[in-house]
């Protein structure tokens, strides 16, 4: 029993000593560090008392200054080219082909005649009509000689007249029923479509061919009413092709009655055709240039937004702070884009906007222009 008892007395106690060590043991680490913090104090400047703060740090941002550049507005729409003119042609009466001196392809001039009927009969007609104007001019110039000799009272003479008269009649309707019996171009162009063949019987009204005038060619789209203001007749425009083909153009018309589907409106750009190569019916992509205006060419990764999500650019004021300023996008290039809105005196940053915020203070560093220098070649067909 003692034996037990003391066993368990000496665990107590060596426990107790081990939970000492390790309280004394702390306690000695927290009064070195103390110290050591107390030393580190104690290297500071005696006069202050307390530590010198150094200089707040500033973000680094790369700018440039902006180069302004005289550009077009551009706005981009889908389109389809059409032939300028395009007419139906019929028959005005009955009959047989007799003639048919073009082909589908065949280019025509106004006035040329595409098809004609038979005209045995009307052509009599015509040669009786001519012989009876013939004579009735002959007896009127007889009549008059007599009338101003005395011989016959003046009521004949405007009875001669009368006949005269009547007879001219006679023969211009003769004359327009033989035109009646041909089908002449109103316009020059291709004959695009040919539904009949000589020999071939047709009826009054007859649709026979389809002629095209595709000089000029028109490339025909619809612009957004928000992009209407910026379109005139007259402006310039750029017409790229499903093959690959660009094309220049001008405005020539613009409609002022919106589609009540889309609110949008069409607009017409003529391109000159001489050889006919642009075919009616292409898929064309149209770009309208309005007038000249004022912009900078920056790459997209300046553009960037504000706290209200507005899109815009970042510029240092002259004391070096950095503030939002919002823009109006002029173009959109292959490479980069084309702004309004930039204030002439700004400096731009080009690196570092995104981490920037309105009213902070940084530090500007000169970004590389050999970036921006070749947008500007681009946006200005120079090279730099």
């Amino acid at each position: 029993m003692m034996a037990k008892f003391r066993f368990h007395k000496i665990a107590a106690i060596v426990v107790l000593a081990v939970s000492a060590a390790w309280v004394l043991t702390g306690e000695f680490s927290s009064v070195n560090s103390a110290a050591d913090s107390g030393d580190e104090t104690a290297a500071q400047p005696a006069e202050t008392g307390t530590p010198v703060a150094g200089p707040p740090v500033l973000r680094t941002v790369g700018v440039v200054e902006p180069y302004f550049v005289d550009h077009s507005r551009a706005v981009r729409i889908s389109g389809l080219t059409e032939a300028d003119k395009r007419a139906t042609l019929a028959t005005r009466a009955a009959g047989v082909i007799e003639t048919l001196p073009f082909e589908q392809g065949d280019s025509v001039a106004e006035g040329d005649v595409i098809l004609s009927l038979e005209v045995e009969e009307e052509t009599a007609m015509i040669d009786t009509a001519r012989a009876i104007l013939d004579q009735r001019e002959k007896e009127y110039k007889a009549t008059e000689l007599l009338v101003e000799n005395g011989t016959l009272p003046k009521l004949r003479a405007d009875e001669a007249l009368s006949a005269l008269t009547s007879a001219r009649s006679q023969l211009q309707q003769a004359e327009a029923e033989h035109g009646r019996l041909q089908v002449r171009a109103p316009f020059p162009g291709v004959i695009d479509r040919l539904m009949v063949e000589k020999g071939s019987s047709v009826q009054s009204g007859a649709q026979v061919a389809v002629l095209l005038k595709l000089d000029p060619v028109i490339a025909r789209g619809e612009v957004s009413e928000s992009d209407l203001h910026y379109i005139k007749l007259g402006n310039a425009a750029e017409i790229r092709l499903v093959n690959g083909r660009k094309v220049q153009g001008t405005v020539n018309y613009i409609s002022r009655d919106a589609s009540p589907q889309t609110r949008t409106f069409p607009v017409e750009i003529a391109v000159r055709n001489a050889d006919l190569s642009i075919p009616a019916g292409m898929t064309a992509e149209i770009t309208l240039r309005a007038e000249t205006v004022r912009a900078v060419v920056l790459p997209r990764s300046v553009v960037t937004l504000s706290g209200n999500g507005d899109l815009g650019i970042r510029i240092l004021s002259s004391d070096d702070t950095a503030a939002f300023v919002p823009i109006d996008l002029i173009d959109d290039m292959p490479r980069g884009l084309v702004l309004g809105g930039v204030p002439a005196d700004a400096r731009i940053i080009v690196a570092g906007q995104d981490l920037v915020v309105e009213g902070e203070k940084v530090n500007p560093v000169e970004a590389d222009k050999e970036v921006v220098q070749r947008l500007i070649g681009e946006a200005t067909g120079k090279a730099n």
